[in-house]
């Protein structure tokens, strides 16, 4: 009888296995097919701006229409990535259909005019919105519904980075802090590794980075330890400082958002003046650099992520602060695009900083920053180690582990996503 038990429960398994299959298909084609349209359209209108800088002086206007936009057919959808998420921990309203095209266009427009924003939340959104849709046409149970919208997550995150271990981790991880959901671990898989082939086979292709920096014991007669300690050391005070980059992150763009909605009174003013701030910190800061997504830039000499990676690039040591007040100042005060994308610049840029000033290999570190950065503003260290053996390869993995986890706690329970619960804290308070 017990033998019987377990053959129907891996009946019943297999059952199951190929309905998420049949169900997350739709979702993976869909998202992937409109991030690669999105991405497609993001490469154009940055390339587009490069060539016409007189755009930026029309970001102040960009920011109204983006306003009226959300305020004519937006309503909850302003809400964005939080939305979704209240969606997963409480069943409600449902996330709108209209969430995906709203975001995909407002975020076009931020970025065509020089806002400092990145692409990770439009993904999601996207994700999230047409897994909802799909959702409610199949008219699915409440419970399958939370992991199909998990789904919508995980195949935005893994098609908009070319990382699909990393959305399917990140869109169980996410979620709460301290906790993990499995009963969404393969659909979620699923999703993710579908919609990144349809994206590529649109013929999308991600940024290729690299880590030439190659580890070597801290002591060679020692054949057994196979860490360099003194670099390990390095890496750990480093952690410390992405995880308190992090916050400052989380805080000033919470705090830019809330003063701004508090101060001034008529609606459609806070991404007009936030345009104009942006404008003048580019005279200020010298550079048209800072704006964008800042994965490459203009010249072969500017300040971007991919040169952050490279010891003689023009990124000095405030790069990774300019970037960060650009962009807490874009998105809050009402400009659309995600964090990550300029998380990774500024953990980049920090961790380049930080290597010449340690004596550290700065490819290595920048890397480490790439992914600490994010992991601290987003709680999600294991995703982000994940994503540093998806983008960097194995060879550095316990330096990534090491940094994304040290990050991780010196965050504190801050984050870039208000509705991002706190399960299991970081840290003992010493309550019982």
């Amino acid at each position: 009888m017990k033998q019987f038990k377990t053959s129907l429960e891996q009946f019943t398994v297999a059952y199951e296995l190929l309905r998420w299959t049949i169900l997350v298909l739709p979702v993976a084609l869909i998202v992937g097919s409109l991030v690669a349209l999105f991405l497609w359209l993001l490469d154009f209108v940055t390339h587009f701006r490069w060539e016409h800088e007189w755009l930026l002086y029309g970001l102040p206007f960009a920011g109204v229409l983006i306003y009226w936009l959300y305020r004519l057919g937006g309503k909850n959808a302003d809400k964005g990535n939080n939305l979704i998420m209240e969606e997963i921990h409480e069943p409600g309203g449902g996330v709108p259909a209209r969430m995906a095209p709203l975001v995909l266009l407002t975020t076009i427009i931020t970025h065509l005019f020089g806002g400092s924003a990145g692409r990770e939340g439009t993904a999601v959104q996207i994700g999230g919105s047409m897994a909802g849709l799909i959702g409610k046409k199949l008219r699915l149970t409440p419970a399958d519904t939370r992991i199909l919208l998990m789904t919508g997550i995980s195949a935005g995150f893994g098609a908009v980075f070319g990382t699909p271990l990393t959305g399917a981790v990140f869109a169980l991880e996410v979620l709460a802090i301290g906790v993990m959901s499995y009963d969404a671990l393969v659909p979620c898989l699923i999703a993710a590794v579908f919609a990144d082939v349809v994206c590529s086979a649109w013929g999308i292709h991600h940024t290729h980075y690299s880590i030439a920096y190659i580890s070597q014991p801290f002591i060679e007669s020692l054949p057994f330890l196979h860490l360099d300690l003194w670099l390990l050391c390095k890496v750990i005070v480093c952690g410390v400082a992405f995880g308190l980059s992090s916050f400052l992150f989380s805080k000033l763009i919470h705090s830019i958002k809330h003063n701004a909605n508090a101060y001034i009174k008529i609606p459609w003013l806070i991404p007009f003046i936030g345009g104009i701030v942006i404008i003048v910190l580019c005279y200020v800061a010298g550079t048209f650099d800072y704006l964008g997504l800042g994965v490459s830039s203009k010249s072969a000499g500017g300040i971007s992520i991919l040169a952050a990676f490279d010891a003689n690039s023009g990124v000095n040591d405030w790069s990774w602060l300019w970037k960060l007040v650009f962009t807490a100042i874009t998105l809050g005060m009402g400009f659309k695009g995600g964090e990550v994308t300029p998380l990774f610049f500024i953990g980049a840029a920090l961790g380049h900083t930080l290597a010449l000033l340690l004596g550290a290999p700065v490819d290595l570190f920048a890397g480490l920053g790439f992914i600490a950065v994010f992991a601290g503003a987003t709680n999600t260290p294991i995703a982000c180690t994940l994503m540093g053996v998806e983008l960097f390869g194995t060879d550095h993995v316990l330096y990534f582990a090491v940094a994304c986890f040290t990050a991780y706690y010196f965050s504190g329970h801050s984050g870039i996503y208000g509705s991002q619960r706190i399960v299991v804290p970081k840290y003992n308070n010493g309550a019982d």
